[in-house]
């Protein structure tokens, strides 16, 4: 579903991403983890489109897509959530997921309000809030539900478990797998190594813009030298 191979990623004369490479199959959850400032969000944002690749190759499907602009990337069936949410505060909850309708697509689960309120019930209880006066979590809720209005084949999360209380983090491993059962590729960076057991199936490891590891989550928990190098704080 998604390939990325030999990424690199500038900020300005700053080498973000050097020779990335990861894959991500439809019905499987990728995490991409690693500490603060290791390039996770870059990567998330050159896949998206939102920082242009410096050179490499990034196919979705079988097509490329590193020389589209985010809004052709989007139509093709990606969806996005971004690490600071970028819900519109002044609409309430069935305006923002307004905003991300898109038409159904071959391949991928059809949403629809009322679908997503049985993924998020405290969201089906607040149809007419404002995006503004909702805690984090209710935020972060409706950021992904906003996305699958889109009706997405693949879909990136970045750091979806930041911030966010315990009870709603179990919320969100919940709503992830049920994605993953949906049948769609989800591709989520995080630091939280527990909620990333929790969910995924495959793990990279990124440090300084460059993969260091790889492998299924079972080998990364047998793996205490790994985890200890990249991982620990």
């Amino acid at each position: 579903m998604l390939t990325v191979e030999g990424l690199n990623t500038y900020y300005g004369r700053a080498h973000i991403l050097s020779d990335l490479a990861l894959k991500a199959q439809a019905g499987e959850v990728v995490v991409l983890l690693g500490r603060n400032g290791a390039g996770k969000s870059t990567t998330m944002k050159s896949v998206i489109g939102l920082v242009p690749a410096e050179s490499g190759t990034i196919s979705f499907d079988g097509a490329r897509i590193d020389h589209l602009s985010p809004h052709r990337i989007a139509r093709l069936g990606l969806g996005y959530v971004p690490e600071d949410r970028r819900i519109f505060t002044d609409l309430n909850v069935m305006e923002n997921l307004e905003v991300g309708r898109q038409k159904p697509r071959d391949g991928a689960p059809t949403w629809t309000p009322e679908r997503l309120f049985e993924l998020f019930p405290n969201l089906g209880r607040m149809k007419d809030r404002p995006g503004g006066r909702m805690s984090g979590g209710e935020q972060q809720m409706l950021t992904i539900a906003r996305s699958l209005m889109g009706n997405p084949r693949l879909i990136l999360l970045d750091e979806p478990s930041e911030g966010l209380a315990p009870v709603i983090v179990e919320q969100m491993a919940r709503t992830i797998l049920q994605l993953k059962a949906e049948g769609l590729c989800v591709l989520l960076s995080e630091q939280n190594l527990h909620f990333a057991q929790m969910v995924a199936d495959r793990a990279y490891i990124i440090e300084k813009g460059r993969i260091r590891y790889s492998g299924t989550m079972a080998e990364l928990a047998a793996d205490a030298a790994v985890r200890e190098q990249y991982l620990s704080v």
